[in-house]
């Protein structure tokens, strides 16, 4: 019953996008500034890579033929370049194997969940244990596939991760789990997850047989540290990338979210019945996005300059934002989840904000979902994507500032 009900809730329009709900959330109410600005979707607007439409246009005569659904050698081995220099792990990777590209981390985020419930038996319905602010593809995942979703608060106390002490606490939901869709660094709350975080979340999933998603796809947006990586922490034990798949994309790193171009890696088992599922129901990545996402993951330059933008548009949220809205410069990504519960809640703030400053951001509680005891982790937060030129981030935050401090 509670399987067909999750699928209900998608196909009938009860599932409701956050940015649907933002759109009604505004609709008809006047921005309170001549010169609105949006920061509510995570839209990155960095400059591209020059190269990209040349290679597009290089490679136009694949558009003749089928492209196979395992992606090119060539892509597939640029991909495994690419990890290699990022994580340290020159030649681990099979490349026929433990690379699949997709089309965009969206879609192999949700129909990875298919043969993570298919390759087990379960008593009773299955669990998607869900981070709880969440991205919307993982709760398309858990009811896509017939399962309870599980969200697991990644809140303040918790460092913004799922607490793994309070899951390990819960056998019965762990034996039941399919799936675990983890991110970092997080979104919204940018937080990073520790090596020892990691090792632990791919020990559970391996003692209870269930698959670790881990989404990485803003693991090139950060200031210092490079996030650490799930392949980097898998590749060190002796079962290698066995229960883990981890997903990137070009959309963040590289300001390319037209393109749709990702990649799921890691347990070679689960790509192989990942591949076949997609050889039926999904579409392969064409041709010339193949050719032209090869050259960029093999170049690290404008990942530097799309890095360094976001650096100086922290900057200006370290010198406008500190000591406010419990701001905290994140270890990854390019959002800030501020808390604005002396304006009654985050869709009450947001509300305000666009009313009297004209600035656009989202109420917390629409990427979340409220709890088993009711508690909705997002309530008290806006989400405040960064996604303009420096210029325009700090006329943002200092009419934010204004009108809600």
């Amino acid at each position: 019953m509670l399987a067909t009900s999750g699928l209900q809730a998608l196909t009938q329009g009860r599932i409701i996008s956050p940015f649907t709900r933002a759109r009604r959330l505004f609709e008809n109410v006047a921005p309170g500034h001549a010169r609105p600005i949006e920061l509510t979707v995570g839209d990155p607007r960095e400059v591209m890579p020059a190269f990209v439409t040349d290679k597009l246009a290089e490679a136009r005569t694949e558009l003749s033929s089928y492209p196979k659904i395992r992606g090119s050698d060539e892509l597939r081995e640029a991909i495994a370049a690419w990890i290699g220099r990022r994580y340290g792990l020159d030649r681990t990777i099979d490349v026929a194997r433990e690379i699949l590209p997709v089309n965009g981390s969206r879609e192999g985020l949700y129909f990875a969940a298919l043969p993570a419930v298919g390759r087990k038996s379960f008593d009773g319905q299955p669990v998607m244990l869900v981070t709880n602010p969440y991205y919307q593809a993982y709760v398309g995942g858990a009811y896509g596939t017939g399962c309870e979703p599980y969200f697991l608060n990644a809140t303040a106390n918790t460092g913004h991760l799922p607490d793994l002490d309070d899951l390990e606490q819960q056998p019965d939901i762990l034996r039941r789990t399919a799936g675990f869709y983890l991110c970092s660094p997080s979104n919204p709350q940018g937080a990073v997850a520790t090596p020892d975080y990691i090792r632990r979340a791919l020990a559970l999933a391996r003692r209870y047989d269930f698959i670790l998603f881990f989404d990485e796809c803003y693991s090139e947006i950060y200031t210092n540290t490079p996030p650490t990586g799930g392949l980097e922490v898998a590749a060190a034990t002796p079962e290698r990338f066995k229960n883990l798949l981890v997903f990137n994309s070009l959309s963040k790193r590289s300001n390319l979210p037209g393109l749709r171009s990702g990649f799921v890696a890691g347990d070679g088992d689960l790509l192989d019945a990942l591949t076949e599922i997609r050889n039926q129901t999904a579409p392969q990545m064409p041709g010339v996005v193949q050719h032209a996402s090869a050259a960029v993951w093999s170049d690290e330059a404008h990942v530097d300059v799309i890095r360094k933008a976001y650096r100086a548009k922290f900057d200006v949220c370290d010198e406008l934002l500190a000591g406010r809205f419990g701001y905290q410069r994140p270890g990854g990504g390019f959002f800030l989840w501020l808390d604005m519960s002396h304006l009654g809640n985050g869709e009450q703030a947001a509300l305000t904000i666009w009313q009297k400053a004209g600035v656009k951001v989202i109420p917390g509680a629409y990427l979340a979902q409220s709890d088993r005891a009711g508690i909705n982790p997002g309530d008290r937060y806006v989400r405040v994507a960064l996604v303009q030129d420096t210029a325009t981030v700090r006329e943002a935050l200092e009419r934010v500032v204004r009108v809600s401090a």
